[in-house]
């Protein structure tokens, strides 16, 4: 196993807490972990949560353990955040999906004039992934100015090919029609509905030993995500709307809670279109909806997302049809031996689902 800091054998429990914890999906997770791993692990049904835990360490130096309550970046499953503000704007009229990037960015290239926000939030616009490293200082002038000057790697709406720079082009989007800053409009609109408390990029205004410490895959550790470089307000906008949100597992099943009772934050119609199969990816055994992969299979319908950097890695998963929640994070993404998380997300997610159906 990549990374000895946390010693041998199965990853450290933390100490017993008032946080539930299914026995079941705790001797699976003593099984087939790896050694050291620094990992928390919600589970839910509907609006109770089932388990959350944590085990392994936050930060291995000040042997901080982890809980469900440390804070993680999320990296990539930040999409659905900004899927979700940009259909509460549509709720609100100020957009609608359908709409040309042109009608909210102003002047676009030729080449540009036919991409839609539909097409942005499906990867479908053609445009490319990045442009430049996470942590590359990048404001939004500089970010519009380079997605809309580099070429196209496909027409619009003809094929899916993934872009982070899309979902960087939505928050500003969010931004223009919303008045406020991409975080402020999420946390106004999305995460105080929710009961969303410790999710955000500043303005939640953490306490350092709150966030985990990320580590490469060979245990070095690499800080804290605030400790690259970040704009005041967050990261840059190489990564802002499209990765870098930190949040806690408590914090995404109150996510969940949200997307599955009540319409406090989406309406019916806004969470039908979120988790629609829009676009099919057959490299990914399904489609793609607003900011969520979509799977239908034997277990109903799965919508689902990861987020992966060098350091840390993630999934979250929605059983549709159960009202079934697993959200796992990971400050090492780990790949050595039997268990590689990276290739195996999805076979513990599955892992941790079974165990619940169990305890019904």
């Amino acid at each position: 196993m990549a990374g000895t800091a946390a010693g041998g054998g199965k990853a450290e429990r933390v100490p017993a807490s008032r946080d539930p914890a299914d026995p079941d999906i705790d001797r699976y997770l003593d099984r087939v972990l790896p050694q050291g791993a620094g990992i928390t692990v919600a589970a839910a049904r509907g609006g109770e949560l089932k388990h959350c835990a944590g085990r392994g360490y936050a930060d291995r130096a000040a042997k901080t353990p982890a809980t469900c309550d440390t804070v993680y970046d999320v990296m990539s499953i930040t999409k659905q955040f900004t899927a979700a503000a940009i259909l509460k704007l549509e709720m609100s009229g100020k957009l609608r999906v359908s709409d040309r990037i042109g009608a909210h960015l102003g002047s676009v290239p030729e080449d540009k004039r036919a991409i839609t926000l539909h097409q942005l939030l499906t990867h479908t616009a053609g445009l490319p992934e990045s442009l430049g490293d996470d942590y590359d200082p990048l404001s939004r002038p500089q970010l519009l100015a380079g997605a809309l000057k580099a070429p196209l790697r496909s027409a619009p709406g003809k094929e899916f090919r993934y872009s982070n720079v899309g979902y960087s082009l939505l928050a500003a989007i969010v931004e223009k029609a919303s008045g406020l800053s991409y975080e402020r409009y999420l946390a106004q609109s999305l995460f105080r509905p929710a009961g969303m408390t410790r999710t955000g990029y500043v303005l939640p205004a953490w306490k350092r030993e709150q966030v985990a410490v990320e580590y490469d895959r060979h245990g070095r550790a690499q800080g804290r995500p605030m400790d690259h470089p970040w704009a005041p307000d967050g990261p840059s906008w190489n990564l802002r709307g499209n990765g870098g949100m930190l949040s806690t597992t408590r914090d995404m099943f109150r996510w969940h809670r949200a997307l599955t009772t009540g319409d406090s934050v989406l309406s019916a119609t806004a969470k039908k279109k979120l988790f629609a199969p829009q676009v099919r990816v057959p490299q990914l055994d399904g489609a793609y909806g607003y900011g969520w992969v979509v799977v239908d299979s034997d277990d109903g319908r799965v919508a689902w997302h990861d987020g992966g950097n060098d350091w840390s890695l993630a999934t979250v998963a929605e059983f549709r049809r159960e009202g079934i929640l697993v959200f796992w994070v990971s400050n090492q993404a780990y790949k050595k031996g039997k268990w590689n998380l990276e290739d195996d997300q999805m076979k513990l997610t599955h892992g941790i689902a079974e165990r619940l159906r169990r305890g019904a």
